[in-house]
């Protein structure tokens, strides 16, 4: 089987070496042209230096996943395929773009008969050793065509992956998965902050996530991963208080306001991120303010 895979970054490139060692033949095109050459010697990828070289080395009913950023970036890339894809061939969004957008360019796609696809993808930097996530959305035809490949990307051909409904429903499903995501590392993230700070006790908490990762009820793969980390350094005395936010927990709690769902949880996961950024600097400033200005009480001058 063959395809074409456009955007070899952390995630795409990986994804480019588990399909070429899966038995699928890959054509890859990346703006920035290094990583092409190492993955086609490496790996016998075949190279592409243009989306157009890339389309024009398939055949058949050509098959073009895209792992690029979401908005602009992917939108511009689906303009540029257009004029050079023939009817029934086949576009799969491997991004993390937001599921209206998705399902607009569904939409916008069937005027040239250009079928759309799109695939919520999880595993990160660890996917090519244990496989990706899949959530697909796509019509059932077209999700024939392209199981084989989702078989190879996934941790086995009978798990780790679904045809989750129509297109969109792949995005919308990743978007709710990432929300619960953030609420499961914020609650992690407290409770050790809890522990770090009772200093009477000394804790070892490299110690206590290790012991967690076996038969607590909280075990985890976040668990796994933070217990890795506290082995090195469990002060973490070098890393800077900032948690971006890429999108999919904002989008998670807009959803849940636009359906009337009560999510406190995923909601404040994403109002703690917005304070590491030091958007709730100035609010905090007006609190200690009203609070000198009514009460009395003391205020921490700026640094």
């Amino acid at each position: 089987m063959k395809m074409a895979l456009i955007g070899l970054g952390k995630m795409g490139g990986n994804m480019a070496r588990r399909l070429c060692r899966g038995g699928i033949e890959v054509v890859g095109f990346n703006r920035s042209s290094e990583i092409v050459d190492t993955l086609a010697s490496e790996e016998g990828m075949i190279p592409a230096a243009s989306a157009e070289e890339a389309v024009s080395k398939l055949d058949g009913q050509r098959i073009i996943w895209l792992m690029l950023p979401c908005g602009d970036p992917t939108e511009q890339m689906i303009q540029q395929l257009i004029p050079l894809l023939n009817k029934n061939d086949i576009i799969i969004d491997g991004g993390n773009s937001n599921f209206h957008a998705t399902q607009r360019r569904h939409n916008m796609l069937a005027e040239h008969g250009i079928n759309f696809m799109d695939a919520g993808t999880s595993g990160g930097v660890w996917g090519l050793d244990n496989g990706y996530c899949m959530m697909v959305g796509g019509s059932k035809e077209n999700f024939a065509v392209i199981e084989p490949i989702i078989k190879v990307l996934a941790p086995g051909e009978a798990q780790g992956w679904i045809h989750a409904g129509p297109c969109g429903s792949g995005h919308y499903t990743k978007m709710i998965h990432n929300g619960i995501e953030y609420g499961m590392m914020q609650a992690m993230a407290e409770g050790f902050a809890i522990m770090e700070s009772k200093t009477e006790f000394n804790l070892d908490l490299a110690g206590l996530a290790e012991s967690w990762r076996h038969g607590s009820v909280v075990r985890s793969w976040l668990l796994d991963l933070t217990a890795d980390f506290l082995k090195e350094d469990q002060k973490l005395t070098a890393i800077d208080p900032f948690v971006s936010d890429s999108g999919e927990g904002r989008w998670t709690c807009i959803e849940a306001i636009d359906q009337g769902i009560y999510a406190p949880v995923l909601s404040l996961a994403i109002h703690a991120r917005f304070a590491s950024q030091g958007n709730g600097d100035y609010g905090n400033k007006m609190l200690s303010m009203m609070r000198n200005a009514f009460g009395g009480h003391a205020m921490k001058s700026a640094n």
